[in-house]
């Protein structure tokens, strides 16, 4: 299987759910079918139900992040020699050329994806159109209305 980059943030984000998992969520939820119990029958207890189905969402998430964490490789971008080439982690800044607009964009992990926090997936097509690209260059994004240009200001790896 191969190796899914992720920062050391997006590592530490995903050890912190998997430790709440764990020690609150899962005591909580195996107490709740313990008091289910005994309420009688549970053919027609829909808090026992309701209890199980939550342990199976818990116990699915608790092994996809084990998951991700066995199969990730955590990359430590601050301690990269910026060259101002976009890599994996990079910060960058871009101006889109028919409009003139900034944004900036990290480049991150499928789990830490967050187009509200500025946060892209390796995935994304913008991100495959940047990576490898310098500052200064030109990078052309295949996006569903159309190819769009971006001229990279600045990459920080932060």
């Amino acid at each position: 299987m191969r190796k899914m980059p992720i920062t050391a943030r997006g590592a530490e984000l995903l050890r912190e759910e998997l430790r709440r998992l764990k020690t609150a969520d899962r005591p909580r939820v195996i107490q709740a079918i313990a008091e289910a119990r005994g309420h009688g029958d549970l053919k027609e207890n829909a808090e026992y139900q309701a209890a199980k189905e939550q342990q199976g969402f818990i116990e699915g998430r608790i092994q996809e992040i084990e998951s991700r964490l066995a199969n990730c490789e955590i990359i430590e971008v601050s301690r990269l020699k910026n060259t101002g080439r976009v890599v994996f982690g990079a910060t960058v800044s871009l101006v889109d050329e028919s409009d003139g607009r900034e944004v900036s964009y990290r480049i991150v992990g499928e789990d830490e994806a967050d187009i509200a926090a500025g946060s892209i997936s390796i995935t994304s097509p913008i991100a495959r159109a940047l990576i490898g690209h310098n500052e200064g260059d030109v990078a052309v994004v295949a996006a569903p209305g159309g190819e769009r240009s971006y001229e990279i200001l600045k990459v920080e790896y932060l």
